[in-house]
């Protein structure tokens, strides 16, 4: 066979690369831009325990929310509630971070 179809088993184009291009940091690994505003969700059982805790938690990570960055909504049937704050994400790091730290917590459901 004539032409450069590369070394067997990698894709075309694949010899080409120098060492060091497939290292990424942490936020080029995703395709948010930071700082971003970005909701964070959290769900579980509708008491007032849940939507304080919760509320810490994410503020051990981005200092104190201010009242029109958290809404809350309840389930149809009142047992459960979600709670979502809008946080001035600064890296990567910082979300990985929260959501580590929710999805620890036992009262937390669920973290989206």
């Amino acid at each position: 066979m004539s032409g450069d179809a590369g070394t067997p088993g990698t894709r075309p184009g694949a010899g080409s690369m120098t060492p060091g291009d497939d290292d990424r940091s942490d936020d080029q690994d995703t395709l948010l831009e930071f700082p971003c505003e970005f909701p964070v969700k959290m769900m579980g059982r509708d008491t007032p325990e849940f939507r304080a805790n919760v509320l810490a938690l994410v503020e051990l990570h981005t200092g104190p929310l201010e009242p029109e960055r958290i809404q809350v909504a309840q389930s149809r049937n009142g047992r459960f509630v979600s709670v979502t704050v809008t946080v001035n994400a600064e890296s990567k790091e910082q979300l990985d971070a929260i959501y580590r730290e929710l999805t620890a917590h036992d009262d937390v459901l669920m973290a989206l």
